[in-house]
């Protein structure tokens, strides 16, 4: 598996476990929503400074957006489509 792959893959389930949509993502990055699904499709070379952004608002390292992914590259699941309720 090439690293754009490994990449998208732990992008995406790192979102998803955290609740993140790609366009809160890409907004609290500072950087494009269309920009977050090509990176997670594998169809972006992402800079270093991208990548920063991106591990910065998921909490995480560098490192772990590469990490051979333990699933074998299954994709994620999604997160549930529409508005998350309104807390009481």
């Amino acid at each position: 598996m090439d690293a754009k792959t490994i990449l998208g893959l732990n992008l995406r389930r790192l979102r998803v476990e955290r609740g993140y949509s790609q366009e809160r993502l890409a907004l609290d990055a500072g950087i494009d929503r269309a920009y977050v699904g090509r990176i997670e499709r594998g169809s972006e070379n992402v800079t270093i400074t991208r990548l920063e952004a991106l591990a910065t608002v998921l909490q995480v390292p560098i490192a772990a957006l590469f990490e051979e992914p333990a699933d074998h590259g299954r994709r994620p699941l999604a997160l549930r489509p529409g508005r998350k309720p309104k807390a009481r």
